[in-house]
């Protein structure tokens, strides 16, 4: 059935044109294929004028978007063929001496004002701007986040960045003085009770044999006074000490003490003071 109205559709379409070539007097005109063949400056000028109402036809057809993809495709090309076709009837009533129609033509925007896209002069028209490739060629890129340079870096670095005003309030340093004092504190504490547990487990072994009073220099080194619980567990650790490393340690050869070891390196200063005032 559909095919039977096509030809009908066809066969009228004929007459009709027979009609109008019967009533005109003759066969209608063609638009010449190369406009080189056209000579005459008002032909060029009907012949521009044809094209741009063909081409204001299909932009009105293409503007429906359910006419399908391949359809929108094809319209939009014969668009672009056209476009082309009145750039040279251009060209041409200029070569005749007419007017510069493609100096005082403006660029093709869309509808917000945009240039309208395209590589080597490929326009996209109505719904040819929605289909699957070519939206993306109308959203606009993303700027690139400007790179912060060397100057801008230190441009708002002040000294308070490297810590040069954190004292002069005096908040820091009372701070930190309080800190200090607690973890020297928590340090004499802790060397106390390691000591008073070496000396236990010694006690326990049986090596010390006597507890006497500490001297006045070890409490100066612990930096708190001393008590005499204090002074008979540092006096038991260094007999403690000394009867071990006597126990443990036998001396093969000769060994020599505090005062020939003080002797020999008096001896060795004095010969290098005589041979640099000699030199």
């Amino acid at each position: 059935m559909a095919r039977n109205a096509e030809k009908a559709n066809g066969l009228l379409n004929k007459w009709v044109t027979m009609k109008k070539e019967f009533n005109s007097g003759g066969p209608a005109e063609r638009r010449p294929y190369m406009t080189k063949d056209c000579d005459d400056l008002g032909q060029a000028e009907k012949w521009r004028g044809d094209v741009i109402r063909e081409m204001s036809k299909k932009i009105n057809e293409i503007q429906n978007a359910g006419l399908g993809e391949h359809k929108i495709r094809d319209l939009n090309d014969q668009i672009n063929k056209l476009i082309r076709e009145k750039r040279h009837w251009q060209t041409r009533i200029m070569e005749l001496g007419g007017a510069n129609y493609n100096g005082m033509e403006p660029k093709s925007y869309d509808a917000d004002g945009r240039e309208l896209p395209g590589s080597g002069g490929y326009k996209y028209f109505g719904a040819a701007k929605e289909l699957p490739g070519v939206r993306e060629l109308f959203q606009a890129e993303a700027p690139a986040p400007p790179r912060r340079t060397r100057g801008d870096m230190f441009k708002n670095i002040t000294p308070d960045y490297y810590g040069y005003r954190d004292e002069d309030d005096g908040v820091l340093v009372r701070k930190e003085a309080a800190a200090e004092k607690r973890g020297v504190a928590e340090e004499v504490e802790r060397h106390e009770e390691a000591k008073k547990q070496r000396l236990n487990d010694r006690l326990a072994s049986g090596v010390a044999d006597a507890i006497e009073p500490e001297s006045s220099e070890d409490e100066e080194e612990a930096g708190v006074p001393g008590d005499e619980d204090g002074t008979m567990f540092g006096q038991a650790e260094a007999q403690a000490a000394s009867a071990t490393t006597s126990a443990a340690l036998k001396a093969h050869v000769p060994v020599p003490n505090q005062e020939e070891i003080k002797g020999a390196i008096l001896d060795y200063r004095k010969d290098q003071l005589l041979a640099q005032f000699l030199s």
